[in-house]
C-alpha cells in the first residue's frame, strides 16, 4: 500500500526540520520573512505556506525543498533526514 503521509500522520517530514533551521539563523527570519526570501528565490509561496510546511499539515515538492534548502543554507538531505 502506498504511504503519503509521514509515521507521525504528518504530510511532510521536513517542516519541524525545516523551521528549527530558520530559527537557527544568524537572522533568525519570521516565516513571513523565510516566505519573502523563497519568492525572491522564485518560489511562490507566503507566510501561510510556511505555517502549514512547518507544522507538517501541507505536503512539500522536492522542487519546493530544493529552494528551501538553498536560502537556508543547507543540504537538500539535511531537510529529509529523520
Amino acid at each position: 500500500m502506498y504511504k503519503n503521509k509521514a509515521m507521525d500522520g504528518k504530510n511532510n517530514i521536513s517542516g519541524q526540520k525545516i523551521k528549527a533551521f530558520r530559527e537557527g539563523m544568524t537572522t533568525k527570519p519570521s516565516q513571513r520573512e523565510l516566505a519573502e526570501l523563497l519568492q525572491i528565490a522564485g518560489l511562490d509561496v507566503d507566510k501561510n505556506a510556511i505555517q502549514r510546511i512547518e507544522s507538517g499539515q501541507r505536503f512539500v515538492t522536492d522542487i519546493e525543498l530544493k529552494v528551501i534548502a538553498t536560502v537556508l543554507h543547507v543540504s537538500y538531505a539535511d531537510l529529509l533526514e529523520e
